[in-house]
């Protein structure tokens, strides 16, 4: 677990003051995929459409925080939850 928080440090740069930033609220988002629709077909979707996404089943997905790629996971069950698992730290966040 060190580690994974010292490589979380260096990419944050924060070197060995982490508690400065324990209390800052940050966005976490996990995207399962994309799909580009017209504003037509868009318009006509209701309850039960479903929308074709650019991954398939088992492809990991990406986690944003405040809008910048920063790690590649996997979505799991937790109890009655979905939850991500991460399996990847990017070297540095993508957009």
């Amino acid at each position: 677990m060190a580690d994974k928080d010292d490589a979380i440090n260096q990419a944050l740069g924060l070197g060995d003051n982490r508690e400065a930033v324990y209390d800052v609220s940050v966005e976490l988002s996990a995207v399962l995929g994309t799909a580009n629709l017209p504003i037509a077909q868009l318009l006509k979707l209701g309850r039960g459409a479903v929308v074709e996404l650019d991954r398939k089943v088992n492809d990991p997905v990406d986690l944003y925080v405040n809008r910048k790629r920063v790690c590649r996971a996997e979505v799991v069950v937790v109890e009655d939850h979905l939850a991500v698992t991460i399996t990847e730290v990017l070297k540095r966040a993508a957009d």
